[in-house]
């Protein structure tokens, strides 16, 4: 297919890049059911498998992020090379097939494969989904429309989290019938993929309809771009290293936290730890509004985000009651991961090499992922040694601050010198 077919494809539906949001929504929704529809039912799943460790249940996290994590170069290289919807729906099949694995499982090591062929077909996701929106999705808009596409993350979450705990805990399901209705959902989107994506970017639209020498497309009003390991770039994969550390922490442990050691019961376990991810849509939509309206201050947007969230993650563990427990989860999911994450996104696309947003967004992405990997088995452990999952909670904080120094040294005082200089420069 030519260059010219290709941008007619994206731009004869005006209104592409708003159903590119819903699908990815929607498509992060799903992924994040599967992710956390099983942490809260570890005791109901080893009445199936056997009794084991939490150190052991919680490698059933990592593995799937160590195969997710590893696909995430690999897959936005793929993305760049031959496309987004070519690696997003193979990898999507490939997750289907897991979930069948899982819910038909009657050992530990089953669920490990599954949960490793579920990670290497949730990589296909990342890089293809915010190659779509970096290009299609009008510049005045990046942050607010992924804002929205992540909020199906939370979607996800609340939904993974309430409906294990309620169908499989108060109402006694079989915990193998909710991964065959994720199967369901799986396909469903996938077919939906299939149908609505199509080629071409926002970019290129702009450069085919506009004419004449006063016309200016998007990317050339758009910051200047840097190498893929830029120091603006590296400062970011820190930053993102660190907010998803104490993220995937909460997401695998907080419900065994929450019953474990402060005396939640049935659904309530599940309603609690989704109150992260409720109050985390409107925090990510009314901080990617303001660092659309102020895009000079994203970086220092971002530094008092990170900051507000490693305060809540030590409140939580520190309340002395469960108010101030629950008012310290809702602020972390105001505040946290998922609020800032589409600054960090609209950053790593103002920054990164144009003709290679998969691979950046990969690599990005690795390096956020790598913390998924070693935060719940770390965490399990803690657990193991210690009887209590506090320790895992100061570490996620303490991880956090260090990775807002870096970013702080490397962008802000950076600029400062670089502003001193430019006078003399001159």
């Amino acid at each position: 297919m030519s260059k010219n077919n290709v941008t007619t494809n994206a731009t004869s539906d005006p209104l592409y890049w708003k159903k590119i949001v819903v699908i990815l929504c929607l498509g992060w929704a799903v992924i994040w059911i599967y992710r956390t529809i099983l942490t809260p039912i570890f005791p109901e799943i080893q009445n199936t498998i056997g009794a084991h460790s939490d150190a052991e249940m919680g490698l059933i996290a990592s593995v799937y992020f160590f195969s997710y994590t590893g696909m995430q170069i690999p897959a936005g290289m793929l993305v760049d090379r031959f496309g987004k919807k070519v690696v997003l729906i193979p990898g999507f099949c490939l997750f289907i097939i897991a979930t069948l694995l899982i819910g038909n499982a009657s050992s530990l090591s089953m669920i490990y494969a599954g949960s490793l062929l579920a990670g290497i077909g949730c990589g296909s996701y990342y890089g293809s989904a915010y190659s779509l929106s970096s290009e299609n999705i009008p510049l005045e808009r990046r942050g607010f429309a992924t804002a929205v596409i992540n909020s199906g993350s939370a979607l996800g979450m609340a939904i993974g989290l309430i409906a294990s705990s309620l169908l499989v805990k108060s109402m006694e399901m079989d915990w193998q019938l909710m991964m065959f209705i994720i199967t369901a959902m799986l396909v469903i989107m996938t077919v939906v993929f299939a149908v609505v994506i199509k080629g071409g970017s926002y970019a290129q639209s702009q450069a085919t309809t506009s004419s004449g020498p006063a016309a200016v497309t998007e990317e050339e009003t758009a910051p200047q771009s840097s190498g893929l390991f830029s120091a603006r770039m590296v400062s970011a994969y820190v930053m993102y290293f660190a907010t998803c550390y104490g993220y995937y922490m909460i997401v695998t442990w907080l419900p065994s936290f929450l019953q474990q050691e402060r005396g939640f019961e049935g659904v309530a376990i599940g309603f609690s730890a989704a109150l992260v991810a409720f109050a985390s849509v409107p925090g990510a939509l009314f901080f990617s509004r303001m660092s659309d309206r102020f895009r000079s201050k994203k970086v220092q947007l971002i530094i008092f985000l990170e900051i507000c969230a490693a305060v809540m993650l030590v409140c939580t563990v520190i309340s002395p009651d469960s108010t101030i427990l629950l008012v310290s989860l809702i602020l972390y999911g105001l505040l946290g991961k998922l609020a800032v994450d589409p600054i960090l996104i609209s950053f790593i696309a103002d920054n990164a090499p144009k003709k290679g947003y998969g691979t950046s967004f990969g690599v990005f992405n690795f390096f956020g992922m790598l913390s998924s990997v070693i935060a719940p088995f770390l965490t399990g452990m803690i657990s193991d040694s210690t009887g209590s999952k506090v320790m895992g909670f100061y570490i996620s904080a303490a991880i956090l601050l260090v990775g807002t120094i870096i970013f702080f040294a490397i962008n802000v005082l950076m600029k400062q010198k670089n502003d001193r200089q430019t006078p003399v420069q001159a």
